[in-house]
């Protein structure tokens, strides 16, 4: 494994996933659970992304885009609606919620993986791991770079999220993360409709 080949994916990476649409569903998660858990399935999806990259190699390039951005739309309309709809069972639920102490690993943690995984399927940061390991012809150093990276991307995210629980109300974080669900899911439609 080169440490050049991991180093130049990893800065290929990371400034690709900063603005992405994964990185601000980390954050909206971890505004509304506990932060370890949405990190353990974002971890994992990135993982599972990544080995999907550098093991298919262009595979993935085979499959239409239309249907890509059709399903990410409805991963996240579910989630904008879920959002939405989420009602505290008591006020003293509401504080309880607030620190992910009643929503438990398992429910966070897959929802975590859900979300990030069909939002990153398809994803640039997935295109460029695939490239990468095509030129570099060293799967194993551009699979450890770009998954670094896409850890410290979510890594950051999450911290931020979890940060704004002590400036902004639950209530209003989980509205807003509604309608950015909900603007990701008609851009991700917009996409596959125009694609």
């Amino acid at each position: 494994m080169s440490l050049t080949v991991a180093v130049t994916s990893f800065l290929a990476v990371l400034p690709a996933e900063l603005p992405d649409k994964t990185v601000l569903a980390c954050l909206i998660l971890s505004s509304r659970y506990r932060p370890g858990y949405v990190f353990t399935g974002a971890a994992a999806a990135f993982a599972a992304q990544v080995t999907l990259a550098v093991a298919a190699g262009g595979a993935i390039s085979l499959l239409p885009r239309q249907v890509v951005q059709a399903v990410a739309a409805a991963a996240f309309l579910a989630g904008a609606v879920l959002l939405w709809r989420h009602r505290p069972e008591s006020p003293e639920d509401e504080d309880v919620r607030r620190d992910g102490v009643r929503d438990g690993f398992w429910p966070v943690a897959g929802t975590s993986f859900a979300v990030v995984f069909l939002a990153e399927f398809g994803d640039l940061t997935q295109f460029m791991t695939v490239s990468l390991a095509a030129r570099y012809h060293d799967p194993v150093a551009v699979g450890v770079g770009a998954l670094l990276a896409l850890w410290v991307a979510s890594g950051v995210a999450i911290v931020v999220g979890w940060r704004l629980l002590g400036v902004i109300p639950v209530r209003w974080l989980t509205r807003g993360a509604a309608l950015i669900m909900l603007a990701l899911a008609g851009t991700s439609a917009a996409a596959a409709a125009g694609a």
